[in-house]
C-alpha cells in the first residue's frame, strides 16, 4: 500500500478500532467458564470505550448545558460500537465456510456498516460542536484530526523504502 493511502486510511481505521471495541461486552458471555473469567474480553473491550468517552468529555471540558448534546454522541459510539463488534463476531464465525466471493461480500458489508455509523456519528458530533465554545473547539478539533504527533516534535513522517541491494557482480 502506497503511504498517502496509508494516511488517508489510517484515521479511518483507527476510529473504526476506538468506536468498535465494545460490542462484544454488551454480547452475553456464551458459557458459565467465560462469565467467570477474572476480567472478560468483552468487558475489557467495554471498559475501553467508555474509557475514551470519559476521556474525550474531560479533555473537552463538557459543560451540564451541553450534556444533552454529549450524551448523544457518547451513546452513538456505543451504538456503533455495537453494530460493528457484532458484524465482525458474526463475519469471524462465518468464513471459514465463505468462499472468496461470499468473504469479499462480507468485507464490502463491514465496510458499508463503518461508513454508516462514521455518518451517524459525524451527525452526532457536528450537533454537540455547534455548543462548543471556541476554547473547547481549540481543544477538540486536534483531538478529532489525529494530530497527537504534534505534541511529540511533528507529525511522523514515511522513510523511504530502502533501495535493493545491487546485483553481486561476477
Amino acid at each position: 500500500m502506497k503511504p498517502s493511502i496509508r494516511i488517508a486510511v489510517a484515521p479511518a481505521l483507527f476510529a473504526l478500532a476506538c468506536f468498535t471495541t465494545s460490542a462484544w461486552a454488551q454480547t452475553p458471555a456464551a458459557s458459565d467458564s467465560a462469565a467467570s473469567a477474572p476480567m472478560s474480553h468483552a468487558q475489557k473491550h467495554a471498559d475501553f470505550v467508555e474509557k475514551r468517552i470519559d476521556d474525550l468529555h474531560a479533555q473537552m471540558k463538557i459543560t451540564s448545558q451541553q450534556a444533552p448534546q454529549w450524551d448523544a454522541f457518547a451513546q452513538t459510539m456505543r451504538d456503533n460500537a455495537t453494530k460493528t463488534d457484532q458484524a465482525f463476531h458474526d463475519r469471524a464465525h462465518k468464513l471459514p465456510s465463505e468462499n472468496a466471493d461470499e468473504a469479499m461480500k462480507s468485507y464490502a458489508e463491514l465496510s458499508q456498516l463503518h461508513a454508516d455509523n462514521m455518518q451517524k456519528l459525524a451527525a452526532s458530533f457536528s450537533a454537540l460542536y455547534a455548543t462548543l465554545s471556541d476554547e473547547q473547539k481549540k481543544i477538540a478539533d486536534p483531538l478529532f484530526r489525529n494530530d497527537h504527533g504534534k505534541k511529540h516534535g511533528g507529525p511522523r513522517k514515511h522513510k523511504p523504502a530502502a533501495a535493493a541491494p545491487a546485483p553481486a557482480s561476477n
